[in-house]
């Protein structure tokens, strides 16, 4: 009872004495921070004013110190077992697996793929005609990182990163699509903030005739009503022709597409390495049950470390990761992939 006053105490008293100072290392903390209790306090509370957390009430905040707590012991853990990657204090700091898997997530996909009733148009790509490196940000076909928050809705997310990069590359002009668009209309198969996939969303933006543009359409981290969002009927939408399924399992396959356009592509996300990913060449663990829709934008190698890697770009917002980014193994001998990334890849096609 005496440990849990003074915890209260502390938490009430240190946050005008701590606000002043915000300077963070990479990964959010440093080793005095872990040096006592007092100072795991002073952290947390560094941490709430950097990430603007407020809570309910005072028991809520003990709670979720203790959460705190929790997930920066394997932070620190992690940190001093691997060399590839290293974990953050990020916003999902105060969350526990469970809460994060329930809110920042939402892919939905069904027990067998739909079919594109195309083939795969870059199947005769020669592997030595590949370039060794592709980044797409790099090429203008990228838009800046964006956030679903708490809805699960990073299905939408995915798709229109894919569709933003092809439109990009066809007609030059970088235009920001409507993911609520997406979330409120596209319904078959698709469900808004409760889970979806690109697929659907894919076969919806071609049979409607193209998506609004994200100003038009802004963004509510809701569902709303189909065509609510548009400022009118005659704002210019962006079309694509269809889309195509990348071959299942096939690595090369998947970074024939990706030289030549981004992808979307499927991944298990729920991890807690995955939730506090703050750098470098991510190789795990992680399962491949699907859970989280992002888009891969190009890949590449560490340069002396041997490590190949899928640059993806996520939907939580651009403090998550490397500025948005998580750049994830590649060549694992899997065919799968990390965290199932080979395993449900496609990417929309746009023929004139």
């Amino acid at each position: 009872m005496a440990s849990k006053l003074s915890v209260a105490v502390l938490l009430l008293c240190v946050g005008v004495c701590v606000a002043r100072n915000s300077d963070f290392s990479i990964v959010g903390y440093s080793e005095e921070d872990l040096s006592s209790h007092d100072r795991l306090i002073e952290l947390f509370e560094k941490w709430l004013a950097k990430h603007e957390k407020a809570y309910a009430s005072f028991e809520e905040k003990l709670h979720r110190f203790e959460v705190f707590k929790d997930n920066l012991k394997l932070i620190d853990e992690i940190n001093r077992e691997v060399t590839s990657y290293w974990l953050g204090l990020n916003e999902f700091a105060d969350l526990t697996q469970d809460e994060f898997k329930a809110a920042y997530l939402g892919l939905s996909p069904p027990p067998a793929r739909r079919s594109s009733s195309r083939s795969f148009r870059y199947e005769d790509v020669a592997a030595h005609d590949l370039p060794k490196a592709v980044d797409w940000r790099k090429k203008g076909a990228v838009t800046d990182v964006k956030n679903q928050g708490q809805c699960g809705s990073c299905w939408a997310f995915s798709t229109v990163a894919a569709v933003e990069g092809i439109n990009a590359i066809v007609t030059g002009n970088l235009t920001a699509l409507s993911e609520q668009e997406l979330i409120d209309c596209s319904v078959d198969g698709n469900s808004g903030c409760n889970g979806g996939m690109m697929d659907y969303a894919f076969s919806y933006i071609a049979s409607s005739g193209g998506l609004h543009t994200e100003e038009a359409y802004p963004y509510l981290m809701e569902e709303g009503s189909c065509g609510d969002g548009k400022k009118s009927e005659s704002e210019a939408v962006v079309s694509i022709s269809g889309y195509e399924d990348v071959p299942a399992k096939d690595e090369q396959a998947l970074i024939k597409a990706l030289a030549h356009q981004p992808v979307s592509v499927a991944i298990e996300a729920s991890g807690r390495h995955f939730q506090f990913y703050s750098g470098g060449v991510f190789d795990g663990p992680c399962g491949a049950q699907l859970d989280h829709g992002v888009a891969a934008v190009g890949y590449g190698s560490d340069k002396g470390k041997g490590h190949d890697y899928i640059i993806v770009k996520n939907s939580w917002g651009a403090k998550w990761g490397e500025k948005g980014y998580i750049r994830m193994k590649r060549g694992t001998g899997k065919g799968e992939g990390l965290c199932g990334i080979n395993k449900m890849a496609s990417y929309p096609t746009k023929d004139n």
